[in-house]
Formats: structure tokens, C-alpha cells, sequence
């Protein structure tokens, strides 16, 4: 049994434990939405086959991108329930990062029916969410649920990314998937912003720009 796998038994009080995992990907990007992921693994349901399967969960960003997508398939075959919530880049300039962060995640968590024995959400305690959840500092990297989270929201919105590259080519989504690579903030000086970056962001193309975010958004 994975070490993952059994902080998550030992956090549900037992084998018969429902636990989900909740985590975001995207965070830092300057293009793209936020997603937010919540896996809810039933492990009375799960025999030692489908725990082998699963042993690989962690954190994203440690899992290369076909190791990622193999895992999501084992995921979305075992898990109880799988819920992604997207916050789109004019709803992070609207309202800020942080708080769509937060929003984004307790909807995930509050989408999950029915309700798991234990939720663990990757570092953030979730203000006025409507379920009982514990904030897991590096849960990703703890408990193979979050990890799942972490995962779920990672490929989905890669995923996404790479699916808008034909209709925004200059910019390189289907390689850097809207994060702040050298390669994109070139693109940004040469061809300005579209629809799917977070005018918000203060990053080193836009001040390169050197435009009013509107003028930017229509060069």
C-alpha cells in the first residue's frame, strides 16, 4: 500500500473510509482559467488491484505529462466522484486570484454528493464552505486523494489549453498552456493580449507593452 494512500486511511479513521481530495492548478498562469478539481475515493469499494493502480497519485508538478494522463484515466475509473469547477480569467481580473481560488474549490467540494467521511484541501482552509474540511499543507504530496485533485485539475485544464491553440496560434498554449514561460512573454510583447490572459497579473510582458490593458486586448 501506498504511503499516500494510507494517510488517507489513517485521516478516515479506517479502511472503509470515504475521503476526498481537493487541489487547484493553474494558479500561477497568465492565460487561462483556474481550475478546481474534488476526487472522492471510497476505499471499501476499492480492492488491491484498483490501490496498485492508484499508488502513483502525488502532486502534479512531480509527475510527468503522460504519467499525469495515465493516472487521470486510473483516476476517473476508480474514483466515487470527480468534480471540476473553472474560473474563467475575466472573473480573476474581476475579483481577484485569491478569491476565486477559494470559491472555486469550496464549490467543488460542496458539488460532492453524497458527502465524504473526510475532505482534505490542498493548503487553504475554505471560509463559509458547507462542508467539514481539513487544510493539508502539501497535501498533494500526502494524501493520494488531494493527489488525485492535483492531478484531475491539472490535466483537465492543460487539456483545455492546449485545445484553444489553434484559435490563438501566436501564442504557443499548446506548449507552455498559459504559464509565464520566456517563450510566452515574448509572444505577449510581439502580439499583445487576447481574450484568455489575466490583465491582472503585473508581469514583465505587460509592462514591456507598455499600453492601457484595453488597447492591449485589441492590438
Amino acid at each position: 500500500m501506498s504511503r499516500r494512500i494510507a494517510f488517507d486511511l489513517e485521516a478516515g479513521g479506517g479502511d472503509g473510509a470515504t475521503v476526498a481530495g481537493a487541489d487547484e492548478a493553474g494558479r500561477g498562469c497568465l492565460a487561462g482559467p483556474l481550475a478546481a478539481a474534488a476526487v472522492s475515493l471510497d476505499y471499501a469499494a476499492l480492492d488491491a488491484a484498483d490501490r496498485e493502480a492508484l499508488a502513483g497519485l502525488d502532486d502534479s508538478k512531480r509527475l510527468s505529462r503522460s504519467r499525469r494522463e495515465s493516472l487521470y484515466a486510473e483516476i476517473l475509473g476508480r474514483a466515487r466522484q470527480v468534480v471540476v469547477v473553472l474560473c474563467s480569467p475575466a472573473t480573476i481580473d474581476r475579483e481577484g486570484l485569491h478569491r476565486c481560488n477559494l470559491r472555486a474549490l469550496t464549490r467543488a467540494v460542496e458539488l460532492l454528493r453524497p458527502a465524504p467521511d473526510v475532505v482534505l484541501v490542498d493548503g487553504f482552509r475554505l471560509p463559509g464552505c458547507g462542508r467539514e474540511h481539513r487544510a493539508l499543507v502539501g497535501g498533494d504530496r500526502l494524501s493520494a486523494a488531494v493527489g488525485a485533485a492535483s492531478i484531475v485539475a491539472k490535466v483537465t485544464r492543460d487539456r483545455l489549453m492546449r485545445s484553444l491553440h489553434d484559435d490563438y496560434p501566436a501564442y504557443g498554449f499548446d506548449s507552455h498552456v498559459g504559464y509565464a514561460t520566456a517563450a510566452h512573454q515574448a509572444a505577449i510583447c510581439r502580439h499583445g493580449v487576447c481574450d484568455l490572459h489575466r490583465l491582472s497579473f503585473a508581469a514583465a510582458a505587460y509592462r514591456q507593452l507598455e499600453l492601457d490593458p484595453d488597447i492591449a486586448r485589441d492590438h
